[in-house]
């Protein structure tokens, strides 16, 4: 019943916000469009704003789920028109906060003692509320200042009911549009879902924080909170309290006489430096995540906080990255073609001529630009867009690198609006090939892997008889198949000789009884004609 009523009220939300709209720009079968011509809301109900703002409240209006799905989808502009995604990231996750006892009785049961007992003090008013979680501040008995955030509770089973609802929009939407199926979108609603699940489970939050920190402790430039983990459990989280300027407030940063080239110029180091060094980025990089820190306005540190989603790159992605990059820069087209083939992003059997003119028509527009002006996330959102055309699949891990790219080329460029991305991000990128292919990195790899080798030494031996042991087996295996092949063929032969005999046999009894004038005629000859046929059934049946 409650999906029924949950079902109605998407309908109704589709109809006030006209999102029909959007099908009749579709290739779909006359007879549907007809259906959807009819209906009577088209006539009471007029579309008067644009298609990406009615889309966008809509999913206000749908919930916190479908806002999250339409702030991920934002990302994805390999798959939606450019207006829709404009629009897309102005969405909201507004949520009332839940009683201040829920959360209380909640962090009660999972960490086992009392507020009281827990904490010297507890705000019960929440610092922040959201989809899935709210935050309130607390101190330590230890005397550190900290803050608790706890899963909204029963969300786990909102989140199920919507995302089927998405699962059961995304498969009719492949089926019922013949190019549904390039966009996989049942493919996304998946990768949402995963996500989502990640976010449920604060303890993997937990894991990457401290996986950043450890990545940059010690560092001058990035801050990561310290967390609790004697405080965390799956459906709460305590971590350190920090204290800075939202590095969306240009005025406050301005007043505090920030370096803002520095900062900006470091907030392009930090995403270098997670991608390329330690392949582990914080993916989740927007300005509400990330703070300035109070202390040296001329030597600033960033500060980061939410960490539920992160990306990773193999050894593999990294470098194919950084060469298509590198490439573009020097428009060596056949190169970045040549790249997307090899690591395996687009079909093998893919016509490399082709991909590369492709390619150059739609960078090439983009370096009559100075090149300061050149966006890197819109780069990588060319090269992706027409790689699709040649049937390159979803790459999620590239995907999340592309909307973190995409969040520090906007807080840079809102920072200091002369950044020259390439210039700070070339020498990362020139560094890093240096040192993945020089003859140091050789050396490198031979070192981390001279401990190995020593160990598996005195193993060598042993391996190697086993390795001739296991041949000499198969050998002996092969040997005995072939006899059996061959006895097989042989009791085949004669079970084949047999019934060639008897057929004969039955052959002259049935024309020696069955037929007067065989009969005779069989009478009539002589030891030589019998000879002749003894020869030719033993030559049938050799």
């Amino acid at each position: 019943m409650q999906r029924l009523f949950r079902s109605l009220n998407i309908g109704f939300i589709l109809i006030r916000y006209r999102l029909d709209t959007f099908l009749f720009a579709l290739p779909l079968p006359w007879y549907i469009k007809f259906i959807f011509y009819i209906l009577p809301w088209r006539y009471f109900i007029a579309a008067r704003e644009p298609r990406g703002v009615r889309l966008r409240l809509a999913l206000e209006s749908l919930g916190p789920v479908f806002v999250k799905f339409g702030q991920m989808l934002s990302t994805r502009r390999d798959l939606l028109p450019t207006d829709v995604a404009d629009e897309l990231k102005y969405l909201q996750d507004r949520v009332p906060a839940f009683a201040n006892d829920q959360a209380i009785e909640l962090i009660e049961k999972a960490l086992g003692q009392s507020i009281d007992e827990l904490f010297s003090s507890f705000s019960k008013e929440p610092l922040a509320s959201a989809s899935v979680a709210q935050v309130h501040s607390a101190v330590l008995n230890s005397g550190e200042e900290a803050v608790v955030k706890v899963i909204r509770p029963g969300i786990d089973k909102t989140i199920k009911k919507d995302v089927a609802l998405l699962f059961t929009i995304a498969r009719a939407v492949e089926k019922l549009w013949s190019e549904g199926k390039r966009l996989h979108l049942v493919e996304v609603v998946a990768e949402y879902e995963l996500s989502l699940a990640d976010e449920l489970d604060l303890r993997k939050e937990a894991a990457n924080a401290s996986q950043l920190r450890r990545n940059f402790d010690p560092s001058t430039i990035l801050y990561i909170p310290e967390i609790y983990w004697d405080y965390t459990r799956q459906n709460v989280l305590v971590m350190e309290r920090i204290k800075g300027i939202p590095v969306a407030d240009v005025d406050q940063l301005n007043e505090l006489n920030v370096d803002m080239k520095l900062l900006a110029e470091r907030g392009v180091e930090i995403f270098f430096t997670q991608v390329f060094r330690d392949s582990f980025f914080h993916a989740d990089m927007h300005p509400g995540n990330i703070f300035v820190s109070y202390d040296s306005p001329l030597d600033p540190q960033y500060i980061a906080v939410d960490f539920g989603i992160v990306g990773s790159l193999t050894l593999e992605d990294q470098s194919y990255l950084a060469r298509n990059l590198l490439a573009f820069f020097t428009r060596d087209y056949r190169q970045v073609a040549q790249l997307h083939i090899d690591s395996g992003w687009v079909p093998p059997e893919t016509n490399v001529t082709a991909f590369e003119t492709a390619i150059r028509s739609v960078c090439e527009p983009i370096f009559e630009k100075p090149l300061k002006d050149i966006s890197f996330g819109q780069v990588l959102l060319g090269l992706f867009q027409t790689a699709r055309r040649f049937n390159m699949e979803v790459q999620p891990q590239l995907v999340l690198l592309q909307k973190t790219l995409l969040n520090i080329e906007g807080l840079g460029r809102q920072l200091y609006p002369d950044l020259d991305l390439w210039e700070t991000g070339k020498p990362y990128l020139e560094a890093w090939m240096k040192e993945r292919a020089g003859p140091k990195a050789v050396v490198k790899t031979i070192m981390q892997q001279a401990p190995d080798w020593i160990d598996k030494l005195p193993q060598i031996p042993q391996l190697a008889y086993d390795v001739l042991q296991q041949s000499k087996q198969q050998n002996v295996i092969a040997q005995q198949l072939i006899e059996l092949e061959h006895k097989k063929s042989l009791k085949e032969a004669k079970e084949r000789r047999k019934k060639t005999l008897l057929a004969s046999v039955l052959v002259v009894a049935g024309l020696w009884f069955g037929y007067e004038p065989a009969r005779e005629i069989l009478q009539q000859m002589q030891w030589q004609g019998w000879l002749l046929i003894g020869c030719a059934l033993y030559i049938v049946n050799r």
